[in-house]
């Protein structure tokens, strides 16, 4: 038998694959589509204070080996998600972890704080790409400093795993690390989307309405790949990659380059059950190669 559980901080997973935030709603639109304990874990889209309507459309475009987004984090905010979707998602057969984002501190730990007493969300994962209204706009895991206080914030009230995202719009990738992890993170989900735009030259206007939104999918996987491999040599806490991950192949060589685990997005809008082939297609590498576990792939990378 070829053994695909891995332990991240307290998260026992069956396997090392999960579906990324904003990319699987709540879980409960993908139910036809494929067996939830095959996965690893589900993060539901992001949850905040109050209700977001997100921003005006269009919001979404399609780019040449990826996607622009600019919904801008909908969602009916962290009462309505406990009232209504929570006893819809809290028996799943899976690890179910809630993405947690904010424009202040307070927000931020307002919304852990409440999930914090949610049995069956074992963790969530801090969105820290989220602009600081109080620092005129900038984004909390832009600085170092904003990265720490937030990431500290919440740790002091919410008491089960606590995974920060980072961004890649940032000069150095380990600074930012080494400040959530000073913070109080168990644990380290990167990379978020990077900062894009696209022109349309018929009506010499920004496709999006937002003019910039986050860029996602295939074209940029090596970015996401560098960054995971310099991370997990910077830090002592489990990493899970997220970028670009459209098949077993692209997991794996996110798993050889020092992650624990990975998040699959974009590649959920171009086939639902994608998730389910890249398990499959891990368990089929580790036996062509005569692996017993997945944890002989986890920072396997050969430099020299």
């Amino acid at each position: 038998m070829i053994n695909l559980s891995v332990n991240i901080s307290n998260l026992k997973l069956t396997n090392p694959v999960l579906t990324a935030s904003g990319t699987f709603g709540y879980g409960e639109e993908y139910l036809d589509f494929l067996d939830f304990e095959k996965l690893g874990g589900i993060v539901v889209k992001a949850v905040t204070a109050k209700n977001r309507e997100g921003n005006s459309y269009p919001r979404m475009a399609e780019t040449p080996s990826g996607m622009l987004n600019s919904v801008g984090l909908q969602n009916k905010g962290v009462d309505y998600f406990i009232r209504e979707i929570y006893p819809g998602i809290k028996d799943f057969k899976t690890v179910i972890i809630a993405n947690v984002s904010g424009s202040t501190v307070k927000e931020y730990v307002e919304v852990a704080e409440k999930i914090n007493d949610l049995d069956s969300i074992p963790a969530i994962e801090l969105n820290i790409s989220c602009p600081n209204v109080k620092q005129g706009g900038m984004a909390f895991g832009t600085s170092p400093l904003s990265a720490t206080e937030v990431t500290h914030a919440v740790r002091k009230v919410y008491k089960k795993d606590l995974i920060v995202k980072l961004s890649p719009n940032v000069t150095s990738i380990i600074e930012i690390a080494k400040a959530v992890v000073d913070g109080g993170a168990d644990i380290i989900s990167l990379i978020n989307t990077l900062l894009g735009m696209a022109v349309d030259a018929e009506t010499r206007r920004p496709v999006l309405s937002t003019i910039t939104g986050g860029l996602s999918g295939p074209a940029i996987k090596p970015v996401a790949l560098r960054m995971v491999w310099q991370v997990s040599k910077a830090v002592n806490v489990p990493i899970i990659g997220i970028g670009g991950i459209m098949n077993a192949t692209d997991a794996i060589e996110f798993l050889l380059a020092g992650a624990s685990a990975i998040q699959v997005g974009t590649a959920n809008f171009i086939d639902p059950a994608v998730t389910v082939k890249i398990v499959e297609g891990i368990e089929a590498y580790l036996r062509l190669h005569k692996m017993e576990t997945v944890q002989e792939l986890i920072g396997g990378l050969q430099i020299s």
